[in-house]
Order: structure tokens, then C-alpha cells, then sequence
């Protein structure tokens, strides 16, 4: 079975094609400037490119692009669109009506409609990329909608409740909901494999770093807490998003400087994070190459990044009254072996040591990195949500 991975943002379109007998990627690209103008790029397991202006006024035109990438020119790999045989759909924010992935009906693309509020830059491009996908294929090809926050679905109250009047939370649904759902839950399920141990037995904390960061604190496979609030800016700093403050500092500055919501809302996850302490960038590369120039902010905002995870990982060593395993995952858990090494050295406290000769060596790949001696297993595991995604519909469409 072949099934196409798609994931929409308001003006781009990403998809992978997967082979589902052998979990491998037979496809993989992008159509970026959707409605303003347009480039596509594609690139096949082989190793064959290309990437090309081509105009694309809506997500049904870009889908198009996508077939023709798919089935014919330098980059062809089926002959027709009927060889995929369903379509997962990432969808950003569920809420609390969808706790698990889910068949593609008119009654679920209302309930990810009622919940554009929620996610008002996600959600409507997930509904467009849905629409323009039934457009392009069919009522023949199943479509499944898998949610970003569903793998945090399982928190107790006491950790998704924010401590405002609870008639906000009855009326509007205003609660921690976590992101990141399917890289902590492919990364954790790897981690217990890779320990030779049931994942009901074991207590995890899972590191997505990168652009956008979280960690989740996980208990016999069950997310208790989440870094990621309401929506993705809460939590720890990150490449442009602040992460969490005090909420003072922003009716403060909106007082001072007079700024709408819409402006607060770019300031705070636009221009704030490592971008807004250091001044140079969200890209760790540069500010470590600033940070070696001597710039002092550029040292600072990694300074603060470091701090933040070893806090959040402390903070949820005691939520889960111990800790067996952390895993480093995404761009920067991946491939920044600093970063690991700052972090870890500073939790002696826990018994955990790491080889650094191995963390080094772990630059994008997956391995352990700490010693037989840690009392605490640490572990690089390149995510992959698509194949989640993908392994999520399979199992969906092979009830119908």
C-alpha cells in the first residue's frame, strides 16, 4: 500500500508518498507560495530533483503540481494517481473533539472548522489542503486526519487547566492542548524499543527541539504534561516564539507601546526567542557563529535556550516521580551535540552520564549517548511523523 502524506500551511503544501510495505519514502517535496506565484520541488528516493516556478492560485491547482511530480517527468514514480491508496492529512489543533486520528468525513472537517479559533494560521489551510485533495482524487480515496495534539489528549485536568476563572475554560475551551503530538509519540514508542522494554513500564521525557520547541513528560505511554499551551507560543524559548512569561510583560507593553492583539501576537512569536535576545537569528548555526565572534547577546540567548530545557526536563523528573529515559529529537536535538552536552552536564543530579566521544558522533543519526554507568538513558532519535501519519491511516483504511 502507498499512501500520500500531506501537510498544508496557508500558502504551501508538503507531501511525502510512502510505501507502506517497506515504511520507506518513495517521494518527498513541496509546493511553497501558494496564490502568489509558486515553486514546487520534489525529490524521489533515487535521488532524482527538480524544482521549478509554476503558478498556482489555490491548494486544488497545487495539488495538481503534485500529481504531475508524482506520475510523470524527471521525478515520476507511479504511473497513476489510483496506486495511492489513501491520503493522511496532518491537522494542527483537534482540540478536545478529536483524541485520535480519524476517518476524513463532512461531519470531521466541521469539528476542525469549529476549532479555527484555536489555531487560526493552521486549521483552515488543513481544511483547504482536505478539500482541495477530495477535489483531485475523489470520494474513492480515503482521506485520514491525524492531529498534532492528540497524543497529548491523555493529561489530567491538574495539568491542561490553566488557573484563570474556570468559566473561560466552560465557555471558550481555553486549556493546555500541547503540539508536537506525533514526533513525542513516534520518538518515545522508538525509545522503549530500542531499551528492549515495554513502554508501559518506563517513565520518558521527549525533547522536540528545534525552530519550534517542546518537551513532554510521558508515563507507561501516556503524555501527563505538555511544554505547549493553548496554542504552540507557550513553553520555553524557542527560535522566534518567547515561550513562557509573565503575562504582566505583555499588557505592560501593550500600554507603552500602544499594540493591537494582531501586533502582539507577531511580536511574540515573530520577533522574540533566540531571535529577539540575540538579533541575529532563529538558526542556531548563525548565532553560534555570532556567539564565537564575540557578539554577548548571541551567547546569552543560547545561554537562556539551554537553561529553560534543563528546567522544563527537572520540572518533569519530578511530575513523573523519576525518569528512565530523555530523548533528543528535531533539528536541533538532532544534530547540535552543545547543546546536549550543556544540558545533560548540569543533571548530575540524577545520576546521568553521557560519552561525550558518542555524543558526538551523533550528529543526525540515531544512538545512545549516555554511559553504562548513567542511572538515566539518554538517546538522539531522529523523528518522523509522517511515517506516524502514514501508519495511522493504514491501519484506519484497512477497517473500512
Amino acid at each position: 500500500m502507498r499512501i500520500l502524506v500531506i501537510n498544508t500551511g496557508s500558502s504551501s503544501l508538503k507531501y511525502q508518498l510512502i510505501d507502506m510495505q517497506t515504511e520507506t519514502t518513495v517521494s518527498k517535496g513541496v509546493c511553497e507560495r501558494i496564490g502568489n506565484g509558486g515553486i514546487v520541488s520534489s525529490t524521489t528516493a533515487d535521488g532524482r530533483a527538480v524544482s521549478c516556478e509554476v503558478n498556482m492560485d489555490n491548494h486544488t491547482q497545487a495539488f495538481m503540481e503534485v500529481q504531475k511530480l508524482l506520475t510523470s517527468g524527471e521525478t515520476k514514480v507511479i504511473d497513476d494517481l489510483s496506486e495511492i491508496k489513501a491520503v493522511g492529512h496532518r491537522v494542527v489543533q483537534g482540540g478536545a473533539l478529536f483524541r485520535e486520528s480519524c476517518l476524513v468525513t463532512d461531519k470531521v472537517v466541521a469539528g476542525i472548522e469549529s476549532l479555527c479559533d484555536l489555531a487560526p494560521l493552521h486549521n483552515p489551510a488543513h481544511i483547504q489542503g482536505i478539500r482541495a485533495c477530495q477535489e483531485v482524487f475523489g470520494p474513492a480515496v480515503p482521506e485520514v486526519a491525524v492531529f498534532d495534539n492528540a497524543f497529548h489528549s491523555t493529561m489530567p485536568p491538574e495539568a491542561y487547566i490553566f488557573p484563570i476563572p474556570y468559566e473561560y475554560y466552560e465557555k471558550y475551551n481555553i486549556r493546555r492542548y500541547g503540539f508536537h503530538g506525533t514526533s513525542h509519540r513516534f520518538v518515545s514508542a522508538r525509545c522503549a524499543e530500542l531499551m528492549g522494554k515495554d513502554i508501559c513500564e518506563l517513565k520518558i521525557i521527549t525533547c522536540h527541539l528545534g525552530n519550534g520547541s517542546s518537551i513532554a513528560a510521558i508515563d507507561g505511554g501516556k503524555v501527563i504534561d505538555t511544554s505547549m499551551g493553548l496554542t504552540p507560543l507557550d513553553g520555553f524559548i524557542m527560535g522566534s516564539r518567547c515561550g513562557g512569561i509573565d503575562p504582566s510583560v505583555v499588557t505592560f507593553l501593550q500600554e507603552k507601546e500602544g499594540w493591537t492583539p494582531q501586533e502582539t501576537n507577531d511580536v511574540l512569536n515573530k520577533k522574540s526567542g533566540v531571535l529577539g535576545i540575540s538579533g541575529v537569528s532563529v538558526d542556531e548555526r548563525d548565532v553560534r557563529a555570532a556567539q564565537k565572534a564575540g557578539n554577548a547577546r548571541a551567547k546569552l540567548a543560547r545561554d537562556i535556550q539551554r537553561y529553560q530545557i534543563r528546567k522544563f526536563i527537572g520540572a518533569y523528573t519530578a511530575a513523573l516521580d523519576g525518569v528512565d529515559a530523555i530523548v533528543f529529537t528535531a533539528g536541533l536535538g538532532e544534530n547540535t551535540c552543545s547543546l546536549r552536552t550543556d544540558i545533560c552536564g548540569k543533571l548530575s543530579y540524577l545520576g546521568l552520564e553521557i560519552d561525550e566521544a558518542r555524543n558526538r558522533e551523533l550528529i543526525g543519526r540515531e544512538g545512545e549517548l549516555s554511559t553504562p554507568d548513567s542511572k538515566v538513558r539518554v538517546f538522539v532519535i531522529p523523528t518522523n511523523e509522517e511515517l506516524v501519519i502514514a501508519r495511522d491511516t493504514k491501519a484506519i483504511v484497512e477497517q473500512l
